[in-house]
């Protein structure tokens, strides 16, 4: 049997821990805490070291699932997380071009650690205000190698949509070493 690690990561209140916890076939183990400062009271709660969920594929294929905190003062967890990941997902909440240069950011410190697959999950796309995708690849000049995937963070099949995407980067990485 093999495992794969995967992380998610992005911006504050992109939609990780809503991603993992849509998609995980366990409890999600999570580290979420009261938010205490006012300034960052978008939501009530906020990861602060990590979320880890779990996906079986097929009896030969396990996906751990990673959420990144996305606060910037708990950043220092990003480069513990991303030690053995085999892909990555920068979550970008669609709807806030606020964070766009947060993500971008993410993007490239996620980058820094390691060459692996990476794709970028454009969050929200339900709503109206939503950037499209191919707006969000321009914003954050991501190459046209690289899969700007639309996205639902509460919608499994949609997390499937970008999980996929991602496994299919790093299998074809894969074969070819």
């Amino acid at each position: 049997m093999q495992t794969l690690k995967i992380v998610v990561t992005g911006p504050f209140n992109s939609g990780k821990t809503e991603f993992i916890q849509s998609i995980s076939e366990i409890d999600v183990v999570s580290t979420d805490r009261k938010i205490t400062r006012e300034s960052e009271r978008i939501k009530s709660q906020t990861t602060v070291a990590m979320d880890f969920g779990r996906i079986t594929v097929d009896e030969e294929l396990i996906l751990y699932l990673f959420g990144t905190p996305g606060q910037k003062r708990f950043d220092f967890m990003w480069e513990i997380l991303s030690e053995g990941m085999l892909g990555f997902v920068v979550l970008v909440d669609s709807t806030r071009p606020e964070t766009f240069r947060e993500a971008r950011r993410i993007l490239d410190t996620f980058r820094s650690y390691s060459p692996v697959p990476y794709i970028v999950g454009a969050n929200k796309q339900d709503l109206d205000d939503a950037w499209p995708p191919e707006d969000l690849r321009i914003v954050l000049r991501v190459e046209s190698s690289v899969k700007v995937v639309p996205c639902v963070a509460t919608d499994k099949e949609s997390v499937k949509k970008v999980l996929l995407e991602l496994l299919y980067s790093i299998i074809e990485l894969m074969d070819e070493e």
